[in-house]
This record gives C-alpha cells, sequence and structure tokens, in this order.
C-alpha cells in the first residue's frame, strides 16, 4: 500500500527495514568554497541542489569540514583566510543561518568529519600557527546535544589533509589524504583514543581531496587528487579491516569535492575539472551504496562550488535506524507541543521546557536559547518558535527561532530594532509582533516585527498607546491584543493591532483590574489575561479574564489560577485549553495550570516546570494557539 497521508502499515515498514529500504533522514549537503552558503538535496530524488542557510563565517567554506545527527549539522574549521577553529550549527529542519557552536582545540583546515547520531570526530588537516602549513594528525570531538568546544580525541596513524570519511553507529574511517596517504584507519566513535589501522586504497597510488558517506555495512569514496584516479569510487565494509576495492566510476573526473548520503545511496557534490588549477564544477552524481557500478547523474549544484568543501547529512550510516522515531510516532505539527523559554529568577536560564497541551503531566527538556535570559516576548507559527529581546541580565535585542519538531537548541534569527527586555509577543501564522520594553530608566512603545519562516532583523510596525513593559498578549491570526502593563505606574487598558498590517494601536477596553507582569493565551476566538500584579505591586493576583477578540469592550472575570503570582510565563494553547506556567508567589514556583477557554472557571493543576523560574518569555508559544486557527 501506498503510505501517503496515512499511518505506517507495520507489515510494509517490516518489509522496508527486512529489504534495507527503510531510508533514515533524506537530506544531503555541501558547503560552497566561493560563499557561506551551504546546498541542500532529497538524496532519495534526483534534482538540482537549493540553498540551506549560511556558515557563520564565509571564508570557512573552504576546507571546513561536516557532522550529522538526525536533527543537527555541525560545520567546523576551514579558511579564515588561513585556518580557522569555529564550529557552527543548524538544526536540519531549519531554513535559518549557522550559529555559533564552540571552537576546535586547534585552528586548521583541510580537515574531515564523520559522525553518528551522537558525536562527530573532526579528523586532520593543516595548521598554520602564523608560518607555514603544517600537517596535523589530531582528532577532535564535537557532542550534538551540547554547545561548547570540542575535546581532544586521540591521533590519526598518519598525519594528513583533505582524507575522506565513512561512519557505521560504532565507527569513523578516515581514507586517503595529502602528504600523501593511501591509509585507511578507524576509531570506535565510543571511546577517546587513536586510530588503528583499516588497511589502504586498493590501488598503487595515493589519494587526497575526495568525497565519501555510508550505509552501515559499506562505506564509499571517490574522486581524488591523482590525475590518474579522479574518476575511481572505491568502497570497504565498514565492521571488516582490509584494503578497498573498485565500485565504478564518477560521470565526470574530478578532485577536491564532497559527498552525502543515506543508508541507500552516496551522492557526490561538485569538486574541480581534473586539470592543474581546474575550474570547479556543478556537478552531482550518485550511485546506490549496495551495488557497485558506474555514477548517474543526480542534478546541479548551485553554482561551482571548488575546492574541498564539507559535506553531510541526516540519514548516513553512522545512525542507529532503531533509534530513529517511526512515522507512526513521529511529531506532528499542529498536535499541541507548548514551549516554556528561559527565565530571569532565579537567575538568568536558557532552558526550554516542553509540554503537550492536551494531556496533563510535568513539562520535560526541550533544549535552550542561544543565550540565557528572561522576560522576553514570545511567537510561533506552526513549525517555529520565536523569542526576542529579554533580560540577561542587561537588556538584549537577539531573536532566537527553535524549531517545533526537532527537539534542540535555538540557532540566531536576527535582532529587535531596539535592545529591551519586559516584552511583549503574539503572532499568527505568517509574522510575530513584539510589543513595549524597558531598559533602565526608561519604557518604550516600540512595536517590531518580523516574518517567521525567514530569518532577519526586526522592521518597524507601531507604537503603542504609552511607553510600557510587562504586557499580557494574546491573538487570533488577524488580530493581536495587549493588556495591561506598566510605565512605570500599572494600567488596566487593552488595545489592539491587525496582524497583517502596520500602524499604531486600536483602543479596544479594559481589563478587569490594573496590573501588569501577567500573561495571555487565546483560541481563535477568545483571549485570556492571567496572574500578574496587584495596583499596590504589593503581591502576586490569582485574577483571569476574558475577552472575545474580534470585539471590542471591557474584560469579564473568567476564574483564578491555582496560585496567585506574577511575572507569569504564558501564551502555551490551543483551541482548547490555555496553560501558564512559573511565576512569583512571592518566591518562584515551577506550577503550570491551565482552563479550559471556553468554560468560565477556575483554573486546574497541570504538572510541574523542572525547575521554579519566574519571567519565561512571554506571548504565544505553541504550534496551535489561537493566531494559528482558522
Amino acid at each position: 500500500m501506498s503510505n501517503s497521508g496515512k499511518v505506517w502499515d507495520i507489515r510494509e515498514a517490516y518489509k522496508q527495514q527486512r529489504n534495507n529500504a527503510w531510508s533514515r533522514g533524506d537530506i544531503g549537503v555541501s558547503s560552497d568554497s566561493s560563499s557561506a552558503t551551504v546546498n541542500k538535496i532529497q538524496i532519495s530524488t534526483t534534482g538540482n541542489a537549493s540553498a540551506f542557510g549560511d556558515i557563520t563565517v564565509a571564508g570557512n567554506s573552504n576546507g571546513g569540514a561536516m557532522g550529522g545527527s538526525p536533527t543537527r549539522l555541525l560545520f567546523g574549521g576551514g579558511n579564515q583566510p588561513d585556518t580557522s577553529n569555529i564550529i557552527c550549527y543548524k538544526e536540519f529542519s531549519a531554513d535559518s543561518n549557522f550559529a555559533d557552536f564552540g571552537d576546535l582545540s586547534v585552528d586548521r583546515q583541510m580537515l574531515t568529519g564523520a559522525s553518528n547520531g551522537l558525536r562527530t570526530v573532526f579528523a586532520g588537516g593543516r595548521q598554520a600557527d602564523g608560518g607555514p602549513f603544517t600537517t596535523s594528525n589530531r582528532m577532535d570531538v564535537s557532542t550534538f546535544a551540547s554547545l561548547g568546544n570540542a575535546v581532544d580525541f586521540g591521533d590519526l596513524t598518519v598525519a594528513r589533509f583533505g582524507a575522506g570519511s565513512m561512519q557505521s553507529p560504532t565507527r569513523a574511517v578516515f581514507a586517503g589524504g595529502g602528504d600523501p596517504a593511501n591509509v585507511i584507519d578507524y576509531v570506535t566513535f565510543a571511546s577517546l583514543g587513536n586510530a588503528v589501522d583499516f588497511g589502504d586504497i586498493g590501488t598503487s597510488t595515493t589519494y587526497t581531496y575526495f568525497g565519501g558517506s555510508s550505509s552501515e555495512t559499506r562505506g564509499v569514496f571517490g574522486g581524488g587528487g591523482n590525475p590518474s584516479n579522479a574518476s575511481i569510487i572505491n568502497f570497504i565494509t565498514m565492521a571488516s579491516t582490509g584494503n578497498s576495492q573498485d565500485f565504478g566510476d564518477l560521470t565526470v573526473d574530478r578532485i577536491t569535492m564532497s559527498a552525502a548520503g543515506n543508508s541507500n545511496r552516496v551522492c557526490f557534490f561538485s569538486g574541480q575539472q581534473n586539470v592543474p588549477g581546474g575550474p570547479g564544477t556543478n556537478v552531482i552524481d550518485f550511485v546506490t551504496i549496495a551495488t557497485t557500478g558506474n555514477a548517474s547523474d543526480f542534478g546541479d549544484a548551485t553554482g561551482n562550488l571548488g575546492f574541498k568543501t564539507g559535506g553531510h547529512s541526516n540519514g548516513h550510516g553512522g545512525i542507529v535506524l532503531g533509534k530513529l522515531q517511526r512515522p507512526s510516532v513521529t511529531y506532528m505539527p499542529g498536535s499541541g507541543r507548548g514551549l516554556f523559554a528561559g527565565s530571569h529568577d532565579p537567575s538568568a536560564s536558557a532552558v526550554i521546557d516542553m509540554i503537550s497541551i492536551p494531556t496533563l503531566g510535568n513539562a520535560s527538556d526541550f533544549g535552550n536559547l542561544s543565550v540565557a535570559r528572561g522576560r522576553a516576548g514570545a511567537g510561533s507559527s506552526l513549525t517555529r518558535l520565536v523569542v526576542g529581546g529579554g533580560e540577561e541580565p542587561s537588556a538584549s535585542n537577539v531573536i532566537d527561532s527553535t524549531e517545533m519538531q526537532s527537539q534542540g537548541n535555538s540557532a540566531d534569527f536576527g535582532n529587535l530594532s531596539v535592545t529591551r527586555n519586559q516584552v511583549g509577543g503574539l503572532s499568527n501564522q505568517t509574522r510575530a509582533v513584539f510589543a513595549g520594553g524597558f531598559v533602565s530608566p526608561t519604557f518604550y512603545d516600540t512595536m517590531d516585527y518580523i516574518t517567521i519562516a525567514t530569518v532577519g532583523d526586526a522592521t518597524d510596525f507601531g507604537n503603542l498607546s504609552a511607553a510600557k513593559g510587562s504586557i499580557g498578549t494574546t491573538s487570533s491570526s488577524t488580530r493581536g491584543l495587549m493588556g495591561g502593563g506598566r510605565s512605570p505606574s500599572q494600567t488596566n487598558v487593552i488595545e489592539y493591532i491587525t496582524i497583517g498590517s502596520t500602524g499604531d494601536v486600536t483602543d479596544f477596553g479594559d481589563l478587569t483590574q490594573v496590573m501588569s507582569t501577567n500573561a495571555g493565551a487565546s483560541s481563535s476566538t477568545r483571549g485570556l489575561f492571567a496572574g500578574g500584579l496587584n495596583p499596590g505591586d504589593s503581591a502576586g493576583i490569582n485574577v483571569t479574564s476574558y475577552v472575545t477578540i474580534a470585539s471590542t469592550g471591557n474584560a469579564t472575570d473568567f476564574g483564578d489560577l491555582t496560585v496567585a503570582r506574577y511575572i507569569v510565563g504564558g501564551g502555551a494553547s490551543n483551541n482548547i485549553r490555555a496553560v501558564f506556567a512559573g511565576g512569583k508567589a512571592p518566591g518562584t514556583t515551577n506550577t503550570i495550570d491551565y482552563f479550559t477557554i471556553a468554560t468560565i472557571g477556575n483554573a486546574a493543576d497541570f504538572g510541574d516546570l523542572n525547575a521554579n523560574d519566574a519571567g519565561i518569555a512571554e506571548g504565544q508559544c505553541s504550534d496551535s494557539h489561537g493566531g494559528l486557527q482558522a
């Protein structure tokens, strides 16, 4: 049966696994030696490559290395202009640019990367150290889930640069390389230590600057820097040792190229034509790993990618198939994922907690913001959370983006037009708007907006009726509401904007009492404002009120939170439930409670955050809030 639009038939899934036809991830990537932009293909199809975002330093694209997990891509080293120690990363599911991850232990270029689902090993390369290039035998390792600097793994059996790499779930294999070598050696991912001899490239010549990838059982590499062998493709059996064997030929003789693969195919990207100083090519070709034979045309890169670029994928043989989520249990956008991002009390935190709004239970860890901070504004589309501004402890202009479906850390999106904290956020499927804010001693009436699907800095939207911060926010798909706040005195004013336009706010009505540091959430028709500081700034309140978003008028009492509190984190809602988390009461609390939006009444206990937090990002922080509903 076809599984398009259906739940996987278990018998068919079993047959596909037995026939080695159940593919892992399907995104293959390669960097461009002439620009910062990374190319992307869908490995199981054919066709031309498309742009996939930019690495953090354009000069590094020539001579850098990559590693891929099921969800995350790392890029390390490169030319800047000679060598670099930078490691940057992005999520495979994101259209955003790369963000800083950490540093290699030593600056170098022409290194290579191999990975399993947990780690990337960056091997070999050339160092400059202020003088002539020297060839390195160094191996560093980075763990995908944890931002930070790489640590020493061990040494290659032979110092070399421009080697090719292949991987199984347990082994990283490095073949060939300059200075010169026909050596193949390997390491075991799970244990730090020096490389062990695997065998030799099965020809009488040496290889350098070629591309390789692998299934779980077979590694395939091709091209190379020797004029007599620039079209040759070789293969090895990953679990054994021994010399490589002939596989076939590339469609075009070329050197200094990269490769990416899944469990069925290896795709070879671009490279230089096989003449001294030869021009780059845009050729992409592929082979089927389980067979032998010559490569077939796949399509074209976005340009002549040129000299020794990095390549990798989210579906290579280093990723254990059994540990991937099956399609029947894969997260579905719009199913009710809620995220609570950052906090500022008891200290600045980057932690993102996750809940499933239709269920009850404690939050689980999702990942981290790029910068630890609280009291930011937030908005979300069906697939992406954006968090802008905040307190770290000084005010911030950073906007982060987080892909809802990929548990992991945020990536840099751009900057707010004005640095500030105590920001309110609201959104629909297309835009997020960040409203108000504060940088001592000044409050702001600024509103700016971003287009959630792109990356870049915020643009001016219009102005609030008064400069203020600590506003509760909520929205429908067309209208955004802002209620309460302080400037420095508190207010009960509710005002609104039309999200698809730009311009100043319009008066909506009043809350049931003056308040600030309250939180908002909504269905497509009804907006709730919950908690906050009382009019005397002496205690938190449990008051919750509601409005009908499409109309105007004063708010009506809805019910009470389970715990009176202020600096509430909010906005995780679907069309049925509004969920509010954390705050101060007066000490910080881990309380999460919820309301049934259609039914007036008091909140009920939902579960707990992972820690007592106040100042969680205020705005719409789910994949199914009222701004995303028709």
